[in-house]
């Protein structure tokens, strides 16, 4: 296995980067100093574990800090930005695990529970844990993907917990150390479990409120982004289906989703690139195909949003289950 810690530090740092085959399911090992992730989000649960110097970023309307020690978690969709809150940069673990992975856990949670004389997927997802928090239970996850096991969301983007802390670690270490399947598997059970009932926290609240004219606008824009994302969409063509004005809408987008449309069409674009790669398509072709003007603008974006070049991401999907590096 290569050993990239090893190596002399860069400017911008080092990263190791890991995606499985099968499942969605990736994982990056980093140590950033200068690097700053513009506002983005993922279709996947993220969780962080802060190794070594201080990361601070916004999200949910709030500023955070992540020390060495510290556990990260983003919800699907969940918007928020990051950079370096210490001289040393910081070094820190992420995975990302896509909603059916997480989904697949609880279900087989629910069961075991249930085998058990539990109530099921309710008690699965809304036990206790010895922190005290509540992993609470929806139908579907925040992208609208409906399934029979109950969802978690979380309501602290930052928790500090010794018991997580250490679960979401071993996975790590696992995925990128090359560990057989099984040990993949039941740590992946025990990560997903400690995550739930350890820092799950809401159910999500209801985003559409009838008669509420400024989210139906915001709405309408989101529905026009996904059909469209490739194209050049004027803000006037985009305000005129929304049917508000262009000002109105740029609030009412932000309020809704956290970001600018702007920012959310980009995300749309590299979330779809993303997918291109690990097809085989070429960069250029796939920043072609997603409507950047150009690789180098394809280029920046990607790793300002992933912290990883489309190269890069591109050979870990090539070869699934081999970390690569930069």
């Amino acid at each position: 296995m290569e050993e990239v810690m090893g190596t002399p530090p860069r400017a911008d740092g080092w990263a190791r980067y890991w995606r499985d085959g099968q499942r969605p399911l990736e994982a990056m090992h980093a140590h950033f100093f200068q690097h700053t992730f513009h506002r983005h989000s993922h279709d996947a649960y993220s969780f962080a574990v802060t190794e070594a110097g201080a990361q601070r970023f916004t999200c949910r309307g709030a500023a955070h800090t992540s020390g060495a020690g510290m556990v990260m978690a983003f919800n699907p969709d969940d918007p928020h930005d990051g950079e370096a809150a210490a001289e040393l940069g910081y070094q820190y673990r992420i995975m990302h695990l896509g909603p059916s992975v997480v989904r697949s856990v609880l279900a087989d949670m629910a069961g075991a529970e249930t085998a058990d004389g539990a109530t099921g997927t309710a008690r699965a997802a809304g036990s206790v844990g010895s922190a005290g928090s509540v992993g609470s239970v929806v139908t579907a996850d925040s992208c609208g993907n409906e399934g029979t096991a109950a969802m978690p969301l979380f309501d602290q983007p930052v928790l500090a917990d010794p018991v997580l802390r250490r679960a979401v670690l071993r996975l790590h270490t696992a995925l990128l150390g090359g560990a057989g399947q099984l040990v993949r598997d039941e740590r992946l059970t025990a990560a997903v479990t400690a995550m739930v009932r350890r820092g799950g926290s809401r159910a999500p609240h209801i985003r559409y409120r009838p008669g509420d004219g400024s989210v139906r606008a915001a709405h309408k824009a989101r529905t026009l982004l996904l059909e469209r994302y490739a194209d050049d969409i004027p803000a006037q063509r985009l305000a005129a289906a929304a049917g508000c004005s262009r000002y109105a809408l740029y609030r009412a987008f932000r309020a809704e989703y956290g970001m600018a449309p702007s920012d959310f069409q980009r995300q749309l674009r590299l979330r779809e690139a993303r997918r291109l790669l690990a097809a085989g398509t070429t960069a250029a072709d796939a920043a072609l195909a997603v409507g950047f003007a150009d690789q180098s603008h394809f280029h920046r974006w990607f790793v300002r949003s992933f912290g990883v070049t489309p190269g890069l991401f591109q050979r870990a999907a090539g070869a699934p289950g081999d970390p690569v590096a930069r």
